[in-house]
């Protein structure tokens, strides 16, 4: 079996399943014996595969790495064919929703730390959404298409989903209808107390479970003081059919808002929920293990930071180098040499231009267009002198020591 940290993984059958509409997407490829792999679309699946091969069933942990998707790029909108995903999740059996609502607190203060502008993280239940479509008479065999037709509404208005849900799913105009009156629906703890009491959803075992657990989540943001960015919100679905419980996404939303209009999404920056089911897949023996996380789409987020670093002009610093070693006339790369190096051996981040003579004028613009502080200047008189001139870059202030 391949390690966890390897891009390659068996595609099983319950593994390309477990995609959805994102089956598609996967890279598939054949190694020289002719085993089948594929690139990792994800690192959920490896994750719970890991704990599976690995039989653990506590851990909580956070991964940075690459993933891959056959998709059609759209590079100005932070969407890659390989791309950077970091991903936290808590496994193991706990008390419902603390883990869920930790990993929501993170995401929260991510996205508040990174200070992308507003966002909102939509909050919603796998067993809520089942239980719409069964109370709207949707039969079983049709509930995840459904699912991935919903999860469109954040792209398409309700008439084209609901279109879709007819024309292409094959659901009755009636059940489309009725489930139109629910995932249009979107709120807080008042949302949540009125499903509760809805006639026909109350009836449903899933829906009731899957509310009261939202009930429990909201007490438990409300106590980490985040709900204003929360909303419980019926139309998301999440595309990925792992999902066996909480589910949420976070999204941005843009600045500019016309009379008092509801704000407009930019774009999905991280996602995930609950995945009870996965672990036990990977399982020889099926043992479950219960897992909640979420995904932070790393690209999306520097795609919307250098787009914002361009439009205001403003120059980021590239590099930690601290000093630049230069020299004010020619024949000096011995000294610069012989300097760097004792700098490089105290620790301290230091480069120098790879020529032997460039000219003073150049060493400091390049000090000022990669944002390094500080040069150290060693001329013929500063070698006479057993002195370095030091250089603030910015201030133009010099000092000799």
């Amino acid at each position: 079996a391949t390690p966890v940290t390897s891009p390659f993984a068996p595609p099983q059958e319950t593994l390309i399943g477990k995609y959805g509409e994102g089956t598609k997407l996967i890279y598939e490829l054949q190694d020289q014996g002719g085993e089948l792999l594929a690139l990792r679309y994800d690192l959920t699946v490896p994750f719970a595969r890991y704990l599976a091969m690995n039989k653990i069933t506590n851990m909580k942990r956070y991964h940075v790495a690459k993933v891959y998707r056959r998709d059609n790029p759209a590079m100005t909108r932070g969407r890659y064919r390989e791309f950077y995903q970091c991903d936290f999740d808590i496994a193991g059996q706990f008390d419902p929703m603390i883990p869920d609502a930790e990993c929501l607190k993170i995401v929260h203060e991510i996205l508040s730390d990174l200070q992308l502008g507003d966002f909102v993280i939509k909050v919603n239940d796998r067993r809520i959404l089942n239980g719409v479509f069964a109370v709207c008479g949707v039969p079983e065999s049709k509930f995840i298409p459904a699912c991935s037709t919903v999860d469109k509404l954040d792209k398409m208005p309700w008439e084209e989903v609901r279109g879709e849900m007819v024309g292409e799913k094959g659901l009755s105009p009636e059940a489309a209808d009725r489930i139109g009156e629910y995932v249009q629906l979107h709120g807080g703890l008042d949302l949540i107390e009125r499903l509760l009491q809805d006639p026909q959803l109350s009836q449903n075992k899933q829906a009731r479970e899957g509310l009261g657990d939202m009930k429990l989540l909201f007490e438990y943001l409300t106590l980490f003081g985040i709900t204003g960015k929360i909303s419980f919100d019926l139309s998301l679905a999440r595309g990925l059919d792992y999902y066996t419980g909480v589910i949420f996404e976070a999204v941005l939303l843009q600045q500019e808002k016309e009379h008092g209009e509801e704000p407009v999404s930019v774009g999905s920056v991280a996602g995930g929920g609950r995945y009870d089911g996965l672990v036990g897949m990977f399982d020889p023996k099926g043992r479950k293990v219960p897992c909640v996380g979420v995904s932070i789409g790393i690209e999306r987020i520097f795609s919307i930071l250098e787009q914002r670093l361009e439009a205001s002009g403003e120059r980021l610093r590239t590099t930690e180098t601290q000093v630049l070693v230069a020299t004010p006339q020619k024949h000096l790369l011995a000294a610069r040499l012989k300097l760097i190096s004792e700098l490089w051996n105290a620790g301290i981040k230091a480069e120098m231009l790879y020529k032997k003579d460039p000219k003073l004028l150049k060493q400091l613009q390049y000090c000022e267009d990669t944002g390094i502080p500080l040069a150290a200047i060693v001329g013929e008189q500063e070698l006479a002198d057993g002195v370095v001139k030091l250089r603030d870059v910015a201030t133009r202030e010099e000092v000799r020591m």
